[in-house]
């Protein structure tokens, strides 16, 4: 793991780079295997993850390292200690926060990604509050059949970053 700008009581450690300069921040996560898992697939496509805390679990919980593999120490990832840290971090970097929301009347599929986006999911039990949503420059949803409540967390995270990826050239290359 790596620090976050914001926390520099971390900051000896070697961070790497990422493939993208996109980046998927993870608003105080309560399910540990959502957080392995995209953690898992940042640290095969490049993409480096921002932790908002206080999570729901431990980062040594058994689950996040499972759903993780062995690629949780591969991936780059910095813990913000809080959202005001985080948004001022994000701020100071220039980067516009886009949210992933059922509450989003625009699709991910009519946006236009930036480089230095930073896509956010929402805690899997109470999404995001009042203020994060005002703080966010755009809000996205994955359109889907009618009558459906939502997808889970982390094959939202997924679709979109995907599409996010394709619209940059963000995807690593393929290796021959």
């Amino acid at each position: 793991m790596h620090p976050a700008p914001s926390d520099p009581t971390t900051a000896d450690a070697v961070p790497r780079p990422a493939a993208t300069r996109l980046r998927l921040a993870l608003y105080e996560p309560d399910i540990p295997q959502n957080a392995g898992t995209l953690i898992r697939t940042a640290a095969c496509l490049g993409f480096a993850v921002d932790l908002i805390e206080p999570a729901g679990f431990s980062l040594d919980d058994r689950h996040l390292r499972r759903a993780g593999l062995d690629y949780v120490d591969l991936a780059v990832l910095s813990r913000h200690p809080s959202w005001s840290a985080f948004d001022g971090w994000r701020r100071g970097e220039g980067r516009r926060l886009v949210l992933l929301t059922t509450s989003a009347e625009m699709s991910h599929l009519d946006f236009a990604f930036g480089d230095d986006d930073v896509i956010m999911v929402g805690r899997e039990s109470a999404g995001v509050p009042a203020a994060v949503h005002d703080a966010a420059d755009a809000r996205l949803r994955v359109p889907m059949l009618p009558g459906r409540r939502s997808l889970n967390v982390a094959i939202t995270a997924a679709i979109v970053l995907g599409e996010a990826m394709r619209r940059t050239n963000g995807f690593p290359p393929v290796a021959g």
